[in-house]
């Protein structure tokens, strides 16, 4: 009997030709888009293009009718409220800046997802994530996308072992334009379908109005370095580390956001110089073979999605991990994802934090 597959499909040429990949290798496909959210809730027109259309229900709904499989569409509004939506705007509120994809893949796509998946008696759960999953003598590994301008290994680094061994990606081993080919060889509507935004219920970019509908923003003061007062704000939530624009100061040499103080209701700026540091704080951390490293180990870092990534020394730790780059780096920002890698194999990530441990 031929194992069978839950496919997220959301739309994209991505999770189409994921598909099409899996049958062709056999599968079993079950076809299941996920509702996240109401568009007329998140503020969306309705020529927006992102996720959770019409549009989008109906291109995923056609390639599963071509390919022959059955087609479902599943309502996670209520997970993707709690656990994406309200985990983001709460990050905000204590002066961090989060990831809401990362997120999204950890709690959405291989937790409730994977639970779903077994009521319909699937086995593996697949995506069309830039990744691959590859088996080795120590178990399963997760690496970067053969396509490096693609490759969405960052946003799945909170994945273990036994995620690893239900779940399938495809298209991690061709690059973007191969995609592209497959799908118009194989006539899907949405072929030429652009890439949706990063952040798909945020309107066209808009985060501080999409937060300022949602929570109460509280007014407090920008200050220097040494404690002087230079203006007032509206919200330390509109404001993220290595900021300029939007600071409401003029004169002088060019000033930064170097640091939020949610206690204080503070926006700290200086001089860009200030930006660099050469070692931060990780907690939550997530080895993906299941175990930390037994000492100090050399990795490429990245402290954000297209952040190019930069040597640094892991030293790992029973509450987290320190992290100590070769050379400064610019804007480690409190609440992004700082994730490890060796060679193309990611090892694990974790939450930046604003302070180093005492």
């Amino acid at each position: 009997m031929n194992k069978r597959v839950v496919v997220a499909m959301s739309g994209g040429v991505d999770s189409s030709v994921a598909a099409l990949l899996l049958q062709q290798q056999g599968y079993d496909l079950v076809g299941v888009t996920m509702k996240l959210y109401r568009l007329d809730e998140a503020g969306l027109p309705d020529y927006y293009r992102g996720c959770c259309t019409v549009d989008d229900v109906e291109d995923a709904r056609i390639v599963c009718h071509r390919l022959g499989v059955p087609h479902y569409v599943m309502n996670l509004q209520k997970e993707f409220q709690t656990f994406v939506i309200d985990y983001f705007c709460a990050e905000y509120q204590k002066g961090r800046t989060p990831h809401p994809c990362i997120a999204c893949n950890d709690k959405i796509k291989f937790n409730f997802l994977a639970r779903r998946a077994s009521v319909l008696n699937c086995d593996y759960v697949a995506t069309g994530h830039y990744a691959r999953i590859e088996a080795g003598a120590t178990g399963l590994s997760l690496k970067k996308g053969l396509d490096a301008s693609k490759d969405q290994s960052y946003v799945l680094y909170g994945m273990g072992q036994e995620e690893l061994a239900h779940s399938l990606m495809p298209v991690g081993a061709y690059a973007k334009d191969e995609i592209r080919r497959m799908a118009r060889e194989a006539n899907f509507p949405n072929a030429q379908k652009p890439d949706s935004q990063d952040i798909c219920f945020i309107p066209f970019g808009d985060y501080r109005a999409f937060l300022k509908e949602r929570i109460t923003l509280a007014s407090g003061e920008i200050v220097d370095t040494g404690g002087n007062i230079l203006a007032s704000h509206g919200g330390i939530e509109r404001f993220t580390v290595g900021q300029r624009r939007g600071l409401g100061l003029s004169g002088g040499d060019p000033l930064y956001v170097l640091r939020l103080e949610p206690e204080t209701n503070r926006v700290v700026v200086g001089p860009e110089s200030d930006l660099y540091r050469d070692q931060f704080w990780v907690s939550r951390v997530n080895y993906v073979s299941g175990t930390a490293p037994p000492g100090p180990v050399q990795v490429g870092t990245k402290i954000r999605y297209k952040f190019e990534e930069a040597e640094a020394v892991l030293q790992p730790a029973p509450d987290g991990a320190m992290i100590k780059f070769n050379q400064p780096q610019r804007a480690i920002t409190p609440g992004q994802a700082a994730v490890f890698y060796q060679g193309d194999v990611l090892l694990g990530g974790g939450i930046i934090e604003r302070d180093l441990p005492r």
